[in-house]
């Protein structure tokens, strides 16, 4: 485990680009920091990119990575990776599409418009990834742990 973490550090610039230093020395800029399944396993499975899109860096888990290697992946995933989740529907205007859901969400109250039907889709037996009118993604971790309105409205549209 203590060989893997020396195979690279991140360093990360006062602009917030981080940059790629491979244990042979060679260094690569402006990475990107992904997460393989970042809604079925997002604790498991990242990869580092050059710009150009080409994999640089494979690691399994943040165990793998130094305390400092750490923050600056959490800190780029989380300014790229914006997915609420919904805890909860609280209203709608109306059973035709389009519908405006006002939601609860683990960051806040907010609306989303429901386009289509095809906008809800099913990601496990439990999960939802639900898609607005504005591109934005929802998760519904687990449909069943939702109350009875949200269930009603969720039955409806799917």
């Amino acid at each position: 485990m203590k060989d893997l973490m020396m195979n690279f550090n991140l360093e990360k610039d006062v602009f917030g680009n981080i940059r790629l230093v491979l244990g042979s020395g060679q260094s690569h800029d402006q990475v990107k920091i992904i997460r393989a399944f970042p809604i079925s396993d997002p604790e498991n499975g990242f990869s580092i990119v050059s710009q150009d899109g080409h994999e640089l860096v494979w690691f399994e888990s943040f165990n793998h990575l130094s305390e400092d290697n750490q923050q600056i992946v959490n800190s780029s995933l989380e300014q790229i990776e914006f997915i609420p989740v919904i805890s909860k529907i609280t209203n709608l205007n109306t059973y035709a599409l389009p519908s405006i859901w006002d939601i609860e969400t683990d960051r806040g109250i907010t609306k989303l418009k429901l386009k289509a039907e095809q906008d809800i889709r099913r990601v496990s037996a439990e999960a939802l990834l639900i898609t607005d009118a504005n591109g934005i993604q929802y998760l519904i971790k687990n449909r069943q742990a939702l109350d009875k309105f949200s269930k009603k409205v969720l039955d409806r549209f799917m």
